[in-house]
């Protein structure tokens, strides 16, 4: 292996890179149009264009990427994960073309990437799986008569792909053709297969995986668990290892599970074998008896195998200590594992994040990062994988993760203090992200204890929200920062008139007025209240002192949704106690906009696309009386299809876009009357 392309792209291909160069190989980035100016494609040592801005006329092309390897000598092919990294064709192709594939055989890939031929493999090696429907008949009678079998509450799965599209909860016999058509369409979109399986739902359970290596000479092994409960739309955003609900006895049963299900494959390479755990907590009614566990032991079901590196990867880096991607690669050349099961040891406890470009409720959003700065990673046991740099574009043809930060430390109670710390001092800028969530996460109480299930958003993400809403010192503070992010006050000759600053902080309209007095010195007041506060800045950002308390804070200006008016986004640390402190604000300046126009008086008769998209499906037409909670659209993005419901009670007085169309943020969808 002398020259490897990575087909792939942002801070998994960063990640490949990085291992290949340490190993003396060669690297050919490859990129599409609107990843041109991507750091993938400037550290590689060759990169070669495909052309096109969506995935399916770039990563997704075979030929274009086969193309690539000739044109750039390459010898050898990394797929990453997500785009082909588990299509058994792709892998094929490589191999055909004579260029080693750093992967599983694509008989394996094919066996154990349906969802539904690994549950037929894992059943006949004595594999524990939930009860389901994972035939070949995809007709709605047929599924419809085998839920009637199974019981509800069942869930929906796409056979093929993953990262939680094409996948519904259905709790009864109603909600189960719109689960289907709405999962296949999906399915269709994101993998271009439409196949489905069905299974009954365990509606508390962990989720907790089991990574596995294989090689050419007949060994396999396993390098422990990850959990991964932490979700939301059924895609992960918190993972850890070890499992705080895992035992030595019940680890070492998973990884039998586990090598034996990738032994049977005919395994070669990196690969996960993923489960359902009930550990005892929050276990969901069933109407029908649940295959079970021996006496004393935990019961846990198969979910998949995911036949690629994970992007949770680093955990288990963490605490054994071992280069996943370079065992990979030697793996590929013809070596052997590097170590036998008894020889793996495990260290301590890591936890992993994955920072997205979404808002507190999950919405994905695009944009320019206008400021990035990660934290201090020469604190010991802190990782940082990610692609983003100052003036980084997030588009909607990807999906919306932007790295992943990761801690290690002696205790699990250790590693989460040093992750929630690292998030504080994280900053990006310009397009809302989970940071400040992901880190009240992580100092919630129920997730301290270990006690975190997949329902875990489900059941507390109401109470997350509402510890991140900013107090009223935090607004006086964020508004000073806005004033004064460009131009900081002067020292002296300063400015005896006062400034009047009307800000709009979401349907909330707060008016201040601001005084210079000099020697950084301000009084700010609002209503018939005044505070007295002292401001400078440095490289830090803004260090902003309000009754004796001090906080950092970093503002940036952008674009309003709609051009209706200037948008701030301020972040904050420092000040009291409590998540809040940690938030980001989003400020509208309402200074120059007509009093009338400032409380966004139309916003109940408007919607508005939260998010760049497809518009690919309405559900209502003009003229139509819809009731609250009502879906009225789909708009895909990110790879995932999101519907926009009704409000309140209302009818649709006009529509302005048709199906197929492309939205942008803050474009007018629809009116009410």
């Amino acid at each position: 292996m002398r020259r490897l392309l990575i087909a792939n792209r942002g801070e998994i291909a960063r990640r490949v890179i990085r291992t290949a160069h340490a190993m003396g190989i060669a690297t050919v980035a490859v990129y599409s149009d609107a990843d041109r100016d991507a750091l993938h494609v400037r550290e590689a040592g060759t990169s070669f264009a495909l052309g096109g801005l969506a995935s399916a006329d770039s990563y997704l092309r075979v030929d274009k990427l086969l193309e690539a390897a000739r044109a750039t000598g390459a010898d050898a092919v990394h797929p990453g994960y997500g785009f082909l990294s588990e299509n058994a064709d792709f892998a094929q192709a490589v191999l055909d073309a004579g260029l080693i594939w750093v992967g599983p055989p694509p008989a394996a890939i094919r066996a154990l990437g349906s969802k539904s031929a690994a549950k037929a493999l894992a059943l006949a090696q004595g594999v524990p799986c939930l009860p389901g429907y994972f035939g070949e008949d995809q007709r709605d009678q047929i599924f419809i008569a085998e839920a009637q079998r199974i019981g509800f509450p069942l869930m929906v799965k796409a056979v093929a792909g993953g990262g939680g599209r094409g996948m519904r909860l259905v709790h009864d016999a109603a909600q189960l053709l719109p689960a289907l058509h709405g999962a296949r369409s999906e399915a269709l979109a994101g993998f271009g297969n439409g196949d489905l399986l069905i299974e009954r739902a365990l509606l508390a359970p962990r989720h907790v995986e089991v990574q596995v290596f294989a090689d050419a000479h007949g060994h396999c092994i396993h390098l422990g668990e990850r959990d991964c409960s932490v979700q939301r739309r059924h895609q992960k955003i918190i993972e850890e290892a070890p499992s705080p609900a895992v035992s030595p006895a019940l680890r070492a049963e998973l990884g039998r599970c586990a090598v034996a299900l990738a032994q049977a494959a005919g395994y070669v390479g990196a690969g996960t074998v993923e489960f359902l755990l009930e550990d005892g907590c929050g276990q969901s009614p069933h109407p029908g008896p649940l295959p079970q566990a021996g006496e004393g032991e935990t019961p846990f079901f198969l979910m998949e195998m995911n036949t690629r590196l994970q992007v949770e990867h680093p955990v288990t880096e963490m605490i054994t200590g071992l280069d996943l991607v370079e065992w990979q690669l030697r793996i590929a050349r013809g070596e052997p594992l590097p170590l036998s099961q008894d020889q793996v040891r495990f260290s301590g406890h890591a936890v992993e994040v994955r920072l997205c470009a979404e808002d507190e409720h999950h919405t994905p959003h695009t944009g320019v990062v206008r400021h990035f700065a990660e934290p201090a990673l020469s604190a010991p046991g802190l990782r940082f994988d990610h692609a983003l740099e100052t003036g980084s574009a997030v588009t909607p043809h990807y999906d919306a993760m932007l790295g992943k930060l990761i801690a290690h430390a002696p205790t699990r109670a250790e590693a989460m203090h040093r992750l929630a710390h690292a998030l504080d001092h994280t900053r990006v800028l310009g397009l809302p992200t989970n940071r400040a969530f992901l880190a009240a996460c992580l100092r919630h109480p129920v997730f301290g204890a270990g006690g975190a299930r997949i329902p875990f958003l489900a059941e507390h993400g109401d109470a997350l929200r509402e510890g991140l809403r900013p107090g009223a010192d935090a607004q006086r503070v964020a508004a000073l920062a806005l004033l004064y992010a460009q131009q900081p006050p002067a020292r002296t000759l300063a400015c005896p008139f006062p400034r009047a600053l009307r800000l709009g902080l979401g349907a909330e309209v707060l008016e201040f007025g601001v005084r210079e007095t000099g020697g950084s010195h301000l009084v700010l007041t609002q209503g018939e209240q005044t505070w007295r506060a002292l401001l400078r800045a440095d490289a830090g950002g803004l260090c902003i002192t309000q009754g004796g308390v001090g906080w950092v804070a970093h503002a940036v200006p952008v674009a309003g949704a709609g051009g209706v008016a200037p948008r701030w986004q301020v972040q904050l640390s420092g000040g009291g106690a409590g998540e809040a402190t940690r938030a980001e604000l989003w400020l509208d300046d309402l200074s120059h906009t007509p009093r009338e126009r400032a409380a966004g008086a139309g916003a109940l008769r408007e919607l508005r696309a939260p998010f760049n998209g497809k518009l690919i499906a309405l559900h209502v037409q003009t003229g139509q009386t819809v009731a609250r909670g009502a879906p009225l659209l789909v708009i895909e993005s990110m790879k995932l299809e999101h519907t926009l419901h009704a409000l309140h009670d209302t009818v649709i007085e006009s529509l302005n876009v048709v199906p197929g169309q492309q939205v942008a943020p803050g474009q007018l969808l629809a009116t009410f009357l």
